[in-house]
């Protein structure tokens, strides 16, 4: 370890105990460090604001996932307007029980060695990096890990927050027909974002997202796809559950930076690390907070060059994919202010059409959406 460890409350504190946070403090706790891992929910995971939907590659980075597993998925359905629906096979993945997920990561966190320590909330976060909490307890070490979110208050701190998030809302309601597909909704009713239902087991997951200049439609908007659904006979009108939050669309951001001598890192949320058009980031938590966690521990030990490696390895693994996001999501949104989308910009801006992978494909004037 550097010296003059022994100054600090811990060797990493980490900030969010999200599925990003729990594995930071795990890999990091792994090696023997120092770990405080801090969450101003009252339990892991607990309340959900999430969709609860994972691609099938995380079960590469974890194992077990079937304990959590609440419903597998073969396909995604996607419908522009008032089209109908195209089906893409192959699209599988997996609906889990979010907070049994949470649980289970800082769990694994706190066997690993971690002090993981529930519903502390950060008032402030100093310009040396010591973090002040909202009781009056002060807590520093020479790395702060921020796995705080999109609206991340140690990103805040280094100057490198999230400019960009799209506002959803989301109702868990009764599913009235077995269904193996994602279910997304494409219409210039929901700028910056998409309308979706996610089957999980005998519940759905109904949601919405939008950019934050229209979110006062929100809710209306959601409670209108909700309506649609009942009147199929899809889902029934109950509303079991609500959440809602922020999805940072922005892409990723510079993963260290300094608060005085400490080395402050971002990951999952915090780092930006949300894909831009589909909103999803549990996977890009999970590998970040690991690489962080990873990269954490190696400075400490006197390897200088691990955070620009980590950099680069996020960079490497993230960077493709997000930026082809950006592209897809800024082209959309240029459309739509102009008050021109058509069926073919929705499908040049979603991951289930093959527009979207073409980088040589053109929109072509017609099927007006």
């Amino acid at each position: 370890m550097t010296e003059n460890t022994a100054k600090y409350d811990c060797d990493v504190l980490v900030i969010g105990l999200g599925p990003a946070g729990a594995r930071a403090a795990e890999a990091a706790a792994k090696s023997g460090t120092r770990v405080i891992a801090l969450d101003r929910k009252r339990v892991a995971g607990a309340p959900i604001q999430c969709a609860e939907f994972i691609p099938t590659m995380l079960g590469q980075e974890l194992a077990g996932l079937d304990a959590v597993t609440r419903q597998r998925i073969r396909a995604m359905e996607t419908y522009i307007e008032a089209q109908p629906r195209d089906r893409t096979e192959n699209f599988p993945g997996r609906m889990i029980d979010r907070e049994a997920f949470d649980r289970r990561l800082v769990e694994d966190a706190v066997v690993a060695g971690a002090d993981c320590r529930f519903g502390v909330k950060v008032a402030e976060i100093a310009g040396d990096g010591t973090v002040l909490l909202s009781d009056g307890m002060r807590l520093s070490a020479p790395v702060l890990v921020g796995a705080d979110g999109p609206r991340s208050k140690v990103g805040a701190a280094v100057g490198r927050p999230n400019t960009e998030i799209v506002e959803t809302r989301q109702v868990t309601v009764p599913l009235l027909r077995d269904h193996d597909a994602t279910d997304i909704f494409l219409s210039e009713d929901l700028p910056g974002g998409y309308g979706w239902l996610f089957p999980r087991g005998e519940v759905a997951n109904v949601g919405a997202g939008i950019m934050p200049e229209a979110r006062a439609t929100l809710k209306d908007v959601l409670d209108e796809l909700v309506e649609e659904l009942c009147a199929q006979g899809r889902v029934g009108p109950d509303v079991l559950a609500y959440t809602g939050g922020a999805i940072p669309v922005g892409g990723r951001l510079h993963s260290y930076s300094r608060l005085g001598e400490t080395i402050v890192l971002l990951c999952g949320d915090a780092c930006g690390l949300a894909n831009p058009v589909t909103g999803g980031g549990i996977a890009a938590a999970v590998i970040s907070g690991e690489l962080v966690g990873e990269a954490a521990s190696a400075w400490l030990d006197g390897d200088t060059d691990s955070l620009e490696e980590l950099e680069n390895e996020l960079s490497a693994i993230f960077d493709p994919a997000l930026n082809r996001a950006l592209a897809r999501r800024k082209a959309l949104m240029t459309s739509m202010a102009a008050g021109k989308t058509i069926s073919g910009d929705f499908r040049r801006g979603w991951i289930a059409y093959a527009e979207y992978w073409d980088d040589n494909a053109k929109t072509v004037e017609g099927n007006a959406a």
